[in-house]
Parts: C-alpha cells; structure tokens; sequence
C-alpha cells in the first residue's frame, strides 16, 4: 500500500523512476518534488495518523467498556477541529501563521473539553447509549459552529480550512511528518507499557483492583493518551471517521482475542492500513478533483459497525 500510495494520483510515475528519485539517479525535477514534498509525506502521515486514531479508539473501547466508543462519535474529534479552527482563524485574522506546536495544543485543549463532557455525562448517567448520543450530539454542535465560522470569514487563507474541516491529508510537510511522528512514537510506547494494567482493567475494576492496578491513574492515562491521539489526527488531517470505531472489532474478528499486546500492534497497523488505502481512493477515484477522506472511510467501515452490532444484537437475543 506505501508503494500504490506513492505511484497513485493524477500525475503517472512508474515505480522504476521513483526508484531512480529515491536513490538520487534521476534529473526530473518535477518528479521529484511530486514525490519527495507531496506523496512521500502524505503516505507517511497516512500510516501514523491512521495508526493512532485506531488506537486512541482501542483506548477510549477499553475506558468507557463500550464497542461503539470511538474519537468521533464521542465527539472528541468535532472538540479538536473546533478549537484547532478558532485558533487559525484568530491568528490569520491578525496576520499570523499557527506552527504545529499551537495546532496540537489547540487541538488537544479541544479534546479534553470534549471529553469532559462526555465524561460528567457517563458519571451522572449510566445508560452507554446516552452517552454516545451525547457523544454524537456534541459533535454535530462543534461541527455546525466551525461550518459556520469557516463559511463567514472572509479571508482566503481561512476560507481554504474548509477542506481540512472535512478530513485531509493534503498540505501535510516533512516538518510536519517530524512532529506527528514524535506524538504518535511516545503515546505508542506508553501503551505498551501499561498493556498488563489495560489487559486486567477490561476485565474488570474489581479485577484489575485485586491485581494491583492503580484505576485512578490508568484512567488518566487513557484519557491523556487517547485525547492526544485523536488530537494530534484532527490537528494535521481533521476529522477522519469510524477509523476508531471499525479497527478494534476488525483486528478482534481477524486475530479471534482481545489481548492487548495483540490489539495494540495490531491496531495500529490495520488503522494505517486502511487510513493509507482510502486516501490513495480519496485523491484518485476522482483525480484530479478530491474527496475528503472521512467519505471515504465512512463508505467502507460504516458496513463493519453495523455488522457488529447486529452480530452482538443476535448474540444477546440467543
């Protein structure tokens, strides 16, 4: 898929001369800007943001033990675009430039708000499907006020958010590439270390109690770690949907376990996997014209949703 993501979109380069670009052999200018300032980022960051959203939803199934629980339909991600929006539009509108740093912290701060919410919510209300109502709810509120703003500003630098407000991967650079990466490298680390905790924390508080897991802090450190996940993904790409939520059940159905040190690579791998194809359809299914991402991945995990919970429905009334 990294070697299709390279070759694929509206201008044909055949593998043999990208092969030549990458070891220095060719003279094509043009060619390689394509591939080294274009195509190279965005598959690169294609398979990190794709990673960590998978994740960050593998974490957030874990925290609130709901299968249905994911970055975007907890409105975590709408939280990150609204207040990563605000931000840029802000600093536009006095003639500044927001580097990564302000995207992610912006987008972070979002994040958490949003999942403050939900959870005062799931305290005071112990139903899940409330709380993903409010989940998708919130969402609709913060994306309906960055529609809004984005559609009334005024200047062309801002108007052009509004394909990032859909979901893309387009304009990502290699310094961006830098800062995603080392995001995603220390939050993939610090699930690893805490898998044993995670493995007894899903079956159970009284469980992992009795095996010596600090709950309190686990806690925090699923909300951290999976808030700057989604933050870092809607900072540089917007949101992406149902990556979240379809990537957990789809490595359960494919490796039969729910074992943490088996869901956590594996997560991660199958959400860069499919975020990486859907935008290689995304930037050629209608090249040169192209369609956000979260359309596309709609389109092809909204079937893996449905499907599980009608098997979980049938399991329940067998």
């Amino acid at each position: 898929m990294i070697a299709v993501g390279i070759t694929a979109g509206s201008v044909s380069i055949s593998l043999s001369d990208i092969s030549r670009i990458i070891a220095g052999k060719s003279d094509d200018v043009v060619s390689y800007n394509i591939i080294y300032n274009i195509r190279l980022p965005r598959v690169i960051a294609a398979v990190l943001l794709g990673g960590a959203l998978a994740l960050s939803g593998y974490l957030l199934q874990t925290f609130f033990h709901n299968p249905i629980a994911g970055p975007f339909v907890l409105g975590i991600s709408s939280g990150a675009k609204l207040t990563v929006a605000l931000t840029m539009i802000f600093l536009l509108s006095h003639g500044r430039n927001i580097g990564s740093a302000g995207m992610i912290i912006s987008a972070f701060v979002g994040a958490m708000l949003a999942m403050s919410f939900v959870l005062i919510v799931s305290f005071r209300m112990k139903s899940m499907s409330i709380l993903i109502v409010c989940g998708i709810m919130t969402g609709y509120i913060c994306s309906a006020v960055t529609d809004l703003t984005v559609t009334f500003a005024d200047d062309s630098n801002i108007v052009n958010l509004h394909n990032w407000s859909m979901g893309s991967l387009s304009g990502i650079t290699m310094q961006d590439i830098k800062v995603i990466a080392a995001i995603t490298f220390i939050c993939l680390v610090s699930v690893i270390f805490i898998h044993k905790p995670i493995g007894a924390y899903r079956l159970g508080e009284a469980y992992a109690q009795n095996m010596g897991v600090n709950i309190k802090l686990l806690r925090i450190m699923l909300i951290i770690l999976s808030s700057l996940l989604a933050a870092t993904v809607t900072a540089f790409a917007g949101p992406i949907s149902f990556v979240g939520i379809a990537v957990p059940h789809l490595v359960k159905g494919m490796t039969g376990t729910t074992s943490p040190p088996v869901m956590i690579p594996g997560c991660f791998l199958t959400g860069a996997l499919i975020t990486l194809f859907c935008d290689c359809i995304a930037r050629t299914i209608f090249a040169p014209t192209e369609v956000s991402i979260s359309s596309v991945t709609a389109v092809l995990l909204v079937p893996v949703v449905i499907s599980m919970l009608l098997g979980k429905h049938g399991n329940e009334r067998d």
